[in-house]
């Protein structure tokens, strides 16, 4: 049976999750957590998400993130790919990190209330786990998104607070509002959670009101949605990359001929290569056709190269 589509369109929210391969751990220390949030703020940087939260357990990892474009797929490749290139290098590992495909669960993003669940069940992952004292505040739990929204110090740019401030109805991201959201938070844990939203959180694919499902439906279309979604997926980061290289050449002064005339190793392909995959999640081999480099391969040895 083939796998289901991923939903994907402009301003879709999502609950993410992957576990390690054989539920192993994902994080051997924190330095590896650093690495991951690191990776994670140069997904963002290339696809423009807005993370509304995060929790980084041991074996796994939750996210509640919101793509302004239709590129969850592409985005999650270079993502989860990076990061194991990085965790396995480290380490001297090699082969698979994560265990099969990653969960995505699609939040609706118009009807108030579903963002802050989703988000909610992440800040309390580990409250659920035991990795809280009872006796301590969430905030104690320093590898999740929850102690940076009740202080605003290390703050990284991706992570998009008033949105989810918003749903708690608290309207400014004052001390006042930060302070008010730590208690209501901590209300929460308290309180529990309703054993249906939790099979609905970790088993299902959406999360919404009652009509959601109909306004994805209409969203997406009833046919051609894999193919009409993967096409504006390609145009969008296709665009953005081109967009970089015509701006790289004419700060130069190259034409296009210019680009394919050049040696393959020249310096500032290197630069205009570096700047392409830092920026946008294109593969070594389109960047390697696009600049005339040669090959994937070529590309690989010029981006590490002193």
């Amino acid at each position: 049976m083939p796998r289901p589509l991923r939903v994907e369109f402009a301003g879709a929210i999502y609950h993410l999750m992957s576990r390690g391969d054989r539920r192993e751990p994902i994080f051997l220390d924190d330095e590896d957590r650093k690495t991951f949030l690191r990776t994670l703020g140069e997904a963002c940087e290339k696809t423009g998400w807005q993370v509304h939260a995060y929790c980084l357990m041991g074996n796994h990892f939750h996210l509640v993130a919101e793509t302004p474009q239709p590129n969850l797929v592409v985005g999650m490749k270079w993502f989860l790919g990076t990061y194991t290139g990085r965790f396995n290098r480290r380490h001297q590992f090699f082969g698979h990190l994560f265990s099969g495909r990653y969960k995505s669960l699609v939040v609706d993003e118009r009807t108030p209330g579903y963002l802050r669940t989703a988000c909610d069940y992440v800040h309390l992952n580990p409250v659920r786990a035991g990795l809280v004292q009872v006796d301590a505040p969430l905030s104690a739990y320093p590898w999740s998104s929850f102690p940076l929204y009740v202080s605003v110090r290390r703050r990284p740019p991706w992570l998009r607070v008033d949105r989810l401030l918003g749903e708690h109805g608290i309207q400014e991201d004052s001390a006042k509002g930060r302070i008010e959201f730590q208690r209501r938070m901590e209300q929460r844990r308290s309180e529990g959670e309703s054993p249906e939203m939790l099979a609905c959180l970790r088993r299902g694919w959406r999360l919404g009101a009652a009509d959601f499902l109909q306004r994805l439906t209409e969203k997406l279309g009833r046919r051609g949605q894999a193919h009409e979604l993967a096409r504006e997926r390609r145009e969008t980061d296709t665009e953005r990359a081109d967009q970089i290289v015509q701006h790289g050449l004419q700060e130069v002064g190259w034409s296009e001929a210019d680009l394919a005339r050049h040696p393959k190793g020249h310096p500032h392909k290197i630069t205009l290569a570096h700047k392409l995959r830092h920026e946008t999640p294109m593969t070594r081999g389109w960047i390697a056709k696009r600049l005339h480099i040669g090959s994937a391969s070529y590309v690989s040895y010029l981006l590490v190269r002193p």
